[in-house]
Order: C-alpha cells, then sequence, then structure tokens
C-alpha cells in the first residue's frame, strides 16, 4: 500500500496593495504637475515676448504714418501704451489707472519721471481737448519707446 502524502489546499496569495504605489507613480505625480507648470510659464514668456515686439513695431509704423493727423497719431499712442500695459502687467493694478495715477504708472520703470512731465502729460490731456495745437509728437514716440524698451522683466 502507497502512503497518501498529505496535500494541502490551493493557496491563493493575497491582493496586491494598491498603496504605497510603484515608484513609477511617485516620479509620474511629481513630473505632470513640472511639466504643466513648465509650460504655463513658457507660454507667459513668449505672449509677454510677442506683445512688447508687436507694441514696438507698430509704435514704429505709427511714428511713421503720414495719412493720421496729428491728433489720431496721439489717441492710437495712447491706446498703444494702455494695451502693452495691461499685457505685460496684471490687469487688476493697470486698467482702473487714470490721469496722474496713470502717468506716475508709466514714470515707475523708468530712472526719472518723465511722463509726468509736459511731453508726457499729452497722452491723457491732449486727448479730450477739441482742437490740438499742430505740435512736434517725436518727443512723446521718443518717450514710449524708452518705456518700451525698459521693459523686459516680467512684473507677474
Amino acid at each position: 500500500m502507497q502512503a497518501e502524502l498529505p496535500l494541502r489546499d490551493v493557496q491563493i496569495p493575497e491582493a496586491i496593495s494598491w498603496w504605497p504605489p510603484a515608484i513609477g507613480w511617485w516620479v509620474l505625480a511629481v513630473l505632470i504637475p513640472l511639466c504643466f507648470y513648465l509650460v504655463f510659464r513658457l507660454y507667459r514668456r513668449l505672449t509677454r515676448k510677442t506683445a512688447l515686439k508687436s507694441a514696438k513695431k507698430y509704435l514704429q509704423a505709427l511714428q511713421q504714418d503720414t495719412n493720421l493727423s496729428e491728433q489720431e497719431k496721439l489717441q492710437a499712442l495712447s491706446k498703444l501704451m494702455r494695451r502693452t500695459a495691461i499685457s505685460l502687467y496684471p490687469r487688476a493694478d493697470v486698467a482702473s489707472l487714470v490721469g496722474d495715477a496713470w502717468l506716475q504708472f508709466l514714470d515707475g520703470s523708468l530712472s526719472e519721471p518723465q511722463f509726468t512731465s509736459d511731453i508726457g502729460r499729452l497722452l491723457t490731456e491732449a486727448l479730450y481737448r477739441p482742437a490740438m495745437q499742430p505740435q512736434s509728437l517725436t518727443p512723446l514716440f521718443t518717450l514710449c519707446a524708452n518705456w518700451l524698451a525698459q521693459q523686459k522683466e516680467p512684473k507677474i
């Protein structure tokens, strides 16, 4: 007679736990937010540079445009400065500024206050005068070009 071997029932291993995750999941948990952050920063940097480049090109084109009157050039220049400032700085800080506060904001990035002087005041005062005296806007265009050149570091 043969000896019976004691057989045990089939042993099923425990189910694999979901915690702690494998090292690959930890790496993904760090890399995915990091990638989103870097893409966001790259997007902000590229759009900021695009805003400055297009503002500088538009400023040159506006200065050389002979079809516009002095009043129309002044209005276009004021809009350009406002749009550029809103695209470079937080909207809440810039959009509501008017008058002297707007000129002081523009002077904030220059070494000496020039927008609050006579030539810089044309941006806020001359727009609402019924007839503007014919004068050269070249110093104002130069002042605005200097302001655009000073805008290098992100302010946000």
